[in-house]
């Protein structure tokens, strides 16, 4: 079975604030970690050049969660990387519990490092008598302490309002891009898997840059999507489809075998969260899809599969640790 490889292809140019370079020691600021992604915030730590910080996350005999700081934290700036990915509750009350102690130890600053914001998809009633889920998990993390938010590629730009603190959304396209540049793929075209994603793929399309395509797509339940129609020309052409996330992969490989039928001679999938839930990767591997492009935003639990890729943001959000201590602008870091 082929090794899964996470591959950093950061322009150094574009992204290194060299004043900022992974050599310098960020005297007054710390970073910690939760048990959702050690491996991104180890990675994140050493772009920086410090070390993790010392915190204790452990369980009790009932399953409750014991949290301790293991070191003096009292006028530091704390930064708590914790993408809040499977399973969601459990890391998502871990985040809370760790900004909680945080906070009582007095840190001068704390800002929550969320690269995965879990319930995002429940952002706006769209039925009844139903719940908006990611602002309770916006407040939630607002009144457990945290003083900033840095996030990355949200379900939907309208979350950053769900806070009443500063929210800092970076966005992973210019490491996809990166990526796809390198394969100099002739006759290209960006697939929005549905209306929503427009305006994501439309920005991504016109760096490349390619033409944009646009699928009709159909939610008759939850994780269950049908094809209608393909908006934009597909045939002769090498198709990426691009979305924020894949869960179940059943909606993509859907979409990858229509365009197919329509002609395309390759298509790949960029996707920045890989959730892929229950045998999404067994279903990815059989799938038309060329190859999956992931970030390591979430950690990949799946079978590795030679059409799986993941790219590491780590540098991405390194970068923007050091800006924002630094009291920077992270705006390059969209260029």
């Amino acid at each position: 079975m082929p090794k899964l490889t996470v591959d950093v292809p950061l322009d150094k140019k574009r992204y290194h604030n060299h004043r900022l370079g992974p050599s310098k020691t960020f005297v007054g600021l710390k970073v910690f970690s939760g048990n959702s992604n050690r491996p991104l915030a180890e990675a994140i730590c050493r772009y920086l050049g410090i070390s993790c910080g010392n915190a204790s996350v452990s369980r009790f005999a009932d399953g409750e969660i014991n949290v301790q700081i293991n070191e003096n934290v009292r006028g530091v700036d704390c930064y708590l990387i914790q993408p809040t990915c499977r399973p969601v509750n459990e890391n998502l009350l871990e985040l809370l519990i760790m900004i909680d102690a945080l906070r009582r130890a007095s840190a001068g600053r704390i800002t929550a490092v969320v690269p995965y914001f879990g319930y995002a998809r429940a952002d706006r009633k769209t039925s009844p008598r139903v719940p908006i889920s990611s602002k309770l998990v916006a407040n939630l993390i607002t009144t457990a302490g945290a003083n900033r938010v840095i996030t990355m590629d949200l379900h939907a730009a309208q979350i950053q309002g769900f806070f009443d603190i500063p929210v800092d959304h970076l966005f992973a396209a210019p490491i996809i891009l990166d990526y796809i540049a390198k394969k100099n793929l002739k006759n290209l075209v960006v697939v929005s898997p549905d209306v929503g994603g427009v305006e994501r793929a439309r920005a991504f399309a016109k760096r490349l840059p390619a033409q944009l395509v646009i699928v009709d797509k159909r939610r008759p339940r939850p994780n269950e999507a049908s094809v209608y129609n393909i908006i934009g020309d597909i045939n002769k052409k090498n198709a990426i489809i691009l979305d924020d996330m894949i869960d179940t992969g059943g909606t993509l490989v859907k979409v990858a075998e229509r365009l197919k039928s329509e002609g395309a001679l390759k298509v790949y999938a960029a996707c920045i969260h890989g959730v892929l839930s229950g045998q999404a990767s067994d279903l990815i591997k059989r799938s038309m899809l060329e190859e999956l492009i992931l970030t390591d935003s979430i950690p990949f639990r799946g079978e590795a599969t030679d059409k799986i890729k993941i790219l590491s943001i780590a540098p991405l959000m390194g970068e923007a640790i050091a800006r924002n201590y630094k009291g920077e602008s992270i705006s390059a870091l969209f260029i």
